[in-house]
């Protein structure tokens, strides 16, 4: 049976992290993927996905006329070597912006839950369960499955795209822990880690600046991989 450890910290070897394909798609004999398809039908299940309305509809009189056309002179488009400019700079000051709060956020949410799991960290016992959103803000805690969720619907709520954040198995050779942590991948090769109970890592780091720790398994409600290494150039 495959157990989920939630490792409390140790020390363990150093090693390389930075040259994996973290998209594989997972062999038809892959042990977790029993698991993981257990968790994703009851969280689609349960999970409250809520509606989106269509568009807000304009406030007057329902039978009001619609406001006359506004006479304009067509516009002249001006592609000159200082609009183009413009146009990148902000384009670049945009992303550079946006790619800034994405990553104040995600420290954000990285730095409340380690401070919530030493108050809300409820281990599973015998029994490794891994629990639903919902089942883990009814208990009011869990453990490190439990607690990572909130960090991953965090972030999807927030609007970071879905393939960009998954769940995550990570595993230490060194004495074969297993742990759940949330991987965002801001690029692709090498992900941002948030560890809800900090017993991999604290903060947000890469994963290739995670001593000792290697990628297993990622996931969402309705996609599965497996990490691979790649190999030596």
């Amino acid at each position: 049976m495959l157990l989920l450890g939630c490792a409390h910290g140790a020390a363990a070897p150093s090693l390389s992290s930075s040259h994996w394909d973290y998209f594989q798609r997972p062999a038809s004999t892959d042990p977790w993927s029993p698991k993981i398809s257990g968790w994703q039908s009851r969280e689609t299940a349960t999970l409250d996905l809520g509606s989106t309305g269509g568009p807000a509809e304009v406030s007057g009189p329902a039978d009001a006329a619609p406001p006359a056309a506004i006479a304009e002179e067509p516009a002249v488009e001006v592609e000159d070597e200082t609009t183009a400019l413009r146009d990148t700079a902000l384009r670049d000051k945009y992303r550079a912006f946006r790619r800034a709060r994405q990553r104040e956020l995600a420290r954000d949410a990285a730095e409340w839950i380690q401070s919530q799991a030493r108050v809300h960290y409820v281990p599973d016992g015998a029994i490794d369960h891994w629990a639903t959103l919902e089942e883990t803000l009814e208990r009011d805690g869990d453990d490190c499955d439990g607690l990572e969720l909130l960090v991953y619907h965090f972030l999807r709520d927030l609007g970071f795209a879905e393939d960009e954040v998954y769940r995550a198995i990570v595993v230490r050779p060194s004495d074969g822990q297993h742990h759940m942590v949330t991987f965002w991948f801001e690029e692709s090769g090498d992900p941002w880690v948030i560890d809800p109970t900090g017993a991999m890592t604290s903060g947000m780091p890469r994963m290739s600046d995670v001593p000792g720790w290697v990628p297993l398994k990622i996931f969402s409600e309705t996609e599965e991989f497996s990490a691979r290494p790649l190999a030596a150039r």
